[in-house]
C-alpha cells in the first residue's frame, strides 16, 4: 500500500470514528424524550434510534453532504492532513462536552474543526492575514443563520403542536391522553431518529467525499454531484457508523436533555420529537447543515414554555446556549493547533 493510499485510509477511518462519536454524543437527541417519559426502556430506545439512523440512508438524500463537501471550504485548500486535523479537533470537543454533560452540536464541531484546520494550513503557507480566504461565504451564511433559526423553529413548532394537542384532548381523561401519546411517541421518536441520522451522517459523507477528492479519486464535479461509483459505499458507511454510535449511547447527556431542561410527559415528548423531526426533514432536503442538538433542545423548551416560562430551567438552558456559541470557535482552535503539530512533524503538510 503506497503512502497516499494509506493516508486516505487513515483519513476515512478518522471520519468514521467521528461519525461513531457523533452518534454516541448525540444519542440523547434521539432518545432522551422517549426515555424520560418512560415510553421505552433505554435499551429499546437506543435500538429504535440506531435502526432509524441507518434507514435514513434511503430517505433524506445527500443535499447536506454536498454542502459540506463542496460549499463551505475551498477544495483546493483541503489536504488529507487538513481533514484529519479538522476531524480530530471535532472529536476532542465532542469528548469534552460529553464528559461535561452538555448537549452541544457535533455538526458545528465538525465544520468548526474543518474550517480551523484549513485556515491554519493557509495561514502557515501564505500568511495569517489570508486565513479567512479559504471560507466560502455562501455556505457559511445559511449555516450560521440556522444556528439561531433551527432551535427557534423547533421551539415554535413545539409550542403550536403542544397547544393544539392540549386543546384537542381537553375533554379526555388524563389516563386516555397518556395512553394515546405513549403510542404516538413511538412514531415521533422514530421520525426524529430518521431526521437525526439523515442530517448528521451526511456531514461525515461530505468530509469523506472531500478526502477522496484530495487523494485524486474524485473531481470537484463529483463532490458536488452524485459521487459516481463511491455513492452507496460512502452513504452506507456513514449511516452504519452513526447508527453504531447511537446504539452505544451517551447517557450523561440523556439526563440533561430528558429531565434537566423541563419535565416531560408523553404528550410533550410527542410534540417535541414531531417538531424536531419536521424541522430536520425540511432542512435536510434543502441542504442546510443544521444542528440536531439545537433543534430538539429548542423543541423541548417550547413544550415546557406552554405551561409557564418558569417550567423551563433557564439556568441549564443558558449553559447549553453558551456551549453552542463556543463550539465552532473552540473546535476550530483545537483543530488549528493540531494541524500546527502535524506541520511540525510533517513539514510538507
Amino acid at each position: 500500500m503506497n503512502t497516499g493510499l494509506l493516508l486516505l485510509v487513515v483519513t476515512i477511518a478518522t471520519a468514521l470514528t467521528f461519525d461513531f462519536l457523533n452518534g454516541f454524543h448525540d444519542a440523547a437527541n434521539s432518545i432522551a424524550t422517549v426515555v424520560s417519559t418512560r415510553v421505552l426502556t433505554p435499551r429499546k430506545a437506543v435500538l429504535l434510534a440506531a435502526v432509524c439512523n441507518f434507514i435514513a440512508a434511503w430517505l433524506l438524500g445527500t443535499a447536506v453532504a454536498k454542502t459540506i463537501g463542496k460549499g463551505m471550504i475551498r477544495l483546493e485548500d483541503v489536504t488529507q492532513f487538513v481533514v484529519i486535523a479538522g476531524l480530530a479537533g471535532a472529536i476532542v470537543w465532542d469528548l469534552l462536552t460529553w464528559w461535561w454533560g452538555l448537549p452541544t452540536s457535533s455538526s458545528h464541531a465538525l465544520i468548526g474543526g474543518y474550517a480551523g484546520a484549513a485556515m491554519a494550513r493557509h495561514a502557515l503557507h501564505r500568511g495569517f492575514g489570508t486565513a479567512f480566504s479559504v471560507i466560502i461565504p455562501e455556505g457559511w451564511t445559511k449555516t450560521l443563520i440556522f444556528i439561531v433559526f433551527a432551535p427557534l423553529i423547533g421551539l415554535t413548532l413545539a409550542l403550536l403542536f403542544t397547544s393544539a394537542s392540549y386543546w384537542l384532548m381537553r375533554k379526555a381523561a388524563p389516563q386516555t391522553v397518556d395512553t394515546l401519546f405513549r403510542r404516538l411517541q413511538l412514531f415521533s421518536a422514530a421520525a426524529y431518529s430518521i431526521g437525526h441520522g439523515g442530517n448528521d451522517a451526511q456531514k461525515t459523507m461530505g468530509i469523506i467525499a472531500g478526502a477522496l477528492y484530495t487523494a485524486g479519486y474524485m473531481t470537484q464535479h463529483d463532490v458536488g454531484g452524485d459521487w459516481g461509483k463511491y455513492h452507496w459505499p460512502i452513504i452506507l458507511a456513514a449511516h452504519a457508523a452513526i447508527a453504531a454510535g447511537t446504539y452505544f449511547g451517551g447517557w450523561r447527556i440523556v439526563r440533561t436533555m430528558g429531565s434537566k431542561i423541563t419535565k416531560l410527559k408523553p404528550i410533550g415528548g410527542f410534540c417535541a420529537e414531531s417538531a424536531g423531526a419536521l424541522t430536520l426533514f425540511v432542512t435536510a432536503k434543502a441542504g442546510i447543515p443544521v444542528s440536531t442538538t439545537h433543534t430538539i433542545t429548542g423543541a423541548i423548551i417550547g413544550v415546557g414554555a406552554v405551561h409557564r416560562l418558569s417550567a423551563v430551567r433557564w439556568g441549564v438552558a443558558r449553559r447549553i446556549v453558551w456551549a453552542w456559541v463556543l463550539t465552532i470557535p473552540a473546535s476550530a482552535l483545537v483543530a488549528g493547533m493540531l494541524f500546527g503539530v502535524i506541520r511540525l512533524l510533517h513539514p510538507g503538510a
